[in-house]
């Protein structure tokens, strides 16, 4: 498997997300799933230690113990766990979050340590600085955000500069096939700052399977069926006619790559610049074996401009504005 440069850290070209383990997919089967995983060349795991309230990261922790030395592993901080309690991004609370999470996965130092969101109540600088003490403490290798937008994103890469804090090398974004908002400001941004992307819901939380179908209600247990209106993989957000004509497009040109639905969207991802590992979060085995082929797949600019049709990012201003009225299509080209 091909592999990128996050800061410090070489990852491989997919990312495998445990959000899963441990709960949806037991431990033996994770444990397996992870073998399979850096038998095939992976080496990047993440996790964040609201899964499961820490179940996540203990389900880990076994295998890690024969493993360790094998993966890149990146956890997260800022939701509600019983362990060390509350949520937040205030300094005390990250450094107690960020020892359970050590503590949980049972080493002693975590790779990739990321700000799984904002959290408007603390200053961005107090949390920047205590991130940077638990690079200096030996904690944490390389750190990395999730969820920002742009403003915020610049913001915090200015002031970690300005203070010689450690630096975000890493942007942990939602990024699909049918949700590419990214590609109006937080892709351009992370290309001309040096920051790699490493998109969740690549697979658009399922969609991107095909298992989905326009005449037919969401199945039985399916994330979809059980989806409430604010999540991201709502029926009324995902179940649209735009977002099935991508499906549509990945399933015919999957028919003639002879793959699947969910490599050809995979493929996309990995084929574009600026994305350096798509996390993808199976809960079988099998689903896995069938993810991994995906790295096998290149897809053409002709395969690549049909699949782009049919769901493109929002028109925004002032992107819209520069390059219609003004011939600027790529402003983050511009020198600096």
């Amino acid at each position: 498997m091909d592999t990128a440069q996050l800061g410090p850290l070489t990852v491989s070209r997919l990312c495998l997300g445990t959000m899963l383990m441990g709960s949806s997919t037991p431990a033996d089967e994770s444990h397996r799933m992870l073998d399979r995983f850096v038998d095939a060349g992976g080496n990047f795991v993440d996790t964040a230690d609201v899964y499961d309230d820490g179940g996540s990261e203990e389900t880990l922790a076994p295998w890690l113990a024969g493993r360790r030395h094998d993966v890149v592993l990146a956890t997260k901080v800022r939701f509600p766990v019983s362990d060390p309690g509350g949520q937040g991004l205030e300094p005390d609370r990250i450094r107690a979050a960020c020892d359970a999470s050590l503590r949980r996965l049972g080493v002693e130092e975590i790779d990739l340590y990321q700000v799984h969101a904002p959290d408007p109540d603390v200053p961005l600088e107090a949390t920047l600085e205590a991130l940077d003490g638990l690079v200096r403490a030996g904690k944490v290798k390389a750190l990395g955000a999730s969820n920002f937008p742009a403003w915020l994103l610049a913001w915090a890469v200015a002031l970690q500069d300005r203070h010689g804090w450690s630096p975000f090398v890493s942007l942990q974004p939602q990024y699909s096939l049918v949700e590419r908002s990214i590609e109006t400001e937080i892709l351009p941004f992370c290309r001309a700052a040096g920051l790699g992307v490493i998109p969740w819901g690549p697979l658009g939380a399922g969609f991107l399977t095909g298992r989905y179908s326009r005449d037919e209600p969401p199945p039985e247990g399916s994330r979809m069926a059980d989806a409430a209106d604010e999540l991201e993989e709502a029926p009324g957000r995902r179940a649209i006619e735009r977002n099935f004509k991508v499906v549509d497009e990945a399933r015919a040109i999957a028919g003639e790559k002879g793959a699947s639905v969910s490599q050809v969207a995979l493929a996309w991802l990995i084929g574009t610049e600026g994305v350096s590992a798509p996390i993808v979060g199976p809960r079988t085995f099998d689903q896995l074996e069938d993810l991994l082929g995906a790295t096998d797949v290149t897809l053409s600019d002709e395969e690549r401009a049909r699949l782009e049709a049919h769901a493109p990012p929002p028109a925004a201003y002032p992107q819209r504005f520069l390059r219609e009225q003004n011939g600027i299509g790529d402003v983050a080209s511009l020198g600096r």
